[in-house]
């Protein structure tokens, strides 16, 4: 089973997935149920991004995603609207799973680094929350919902 580590964020965790060794070549494993919470239908990669610069900036209304660096490092800002923590990926044995509604924002790139992004759905522009007062909002009323 797949090592996981809650984050203080709720929505987000880490995953360690496996790497079997062998004498023809490493493989890194990632099954769907036992280390993905979700059926990727979308991937993507970032990468040659200026270690200044920063990715996402935003939140998913509805669509989960798994991030890993499968080159170099990057971190990982996450956020639940009442929490934040900074992860770094800095090995591809290191993935971070993003439930919705979870701020997150990429940067300190590394000039090597790969970032895999797997999402449960395809792009579908009305998914994002690009103000993050209004994604506090969104959080807010879904904490009271809850409640």
């Amino acid at each position: 089973m797949s090592k996981k580590k809650n984050s203080i964020v709720s929505g987000a965790s880490i995953v360690k997935l496996p790497i079997i060794k062998e004498l023809r070549g490493n493989l890194l494993v990632a099954e769907y149920d036992k280390y993905l919470p979700f059926v990727p239908k979308r991937y993507f990669l970032v990468f040659d991004v200026p270690s200044r610069e920063i990715r996402g900036d935003h939140a998913h209304k509805k669509l989960h995603q798994f991030l890993t660096c499968i080159r170099g490092s990057c971190s990982i800002i996450v956020d639940d609207g009442n929490n934040r923590e900074e992860i770094l990926l800095n090995t591809m044995e290191l993935g971070l799973y993003l439930s919705p509604m979870i701020w997150s924002i990429q940067y300190k790139y590394s000039p090597d680094a790969i970032l895999l992004v797997l999402a449960s759905d395809v792009y579908k522009e009305d998914d994002y929350i690009r103000d993050y007062e209004k994604f506090l909002t969104a959080a807010k009323n879904r904490l009271i919902k809850n409640v």
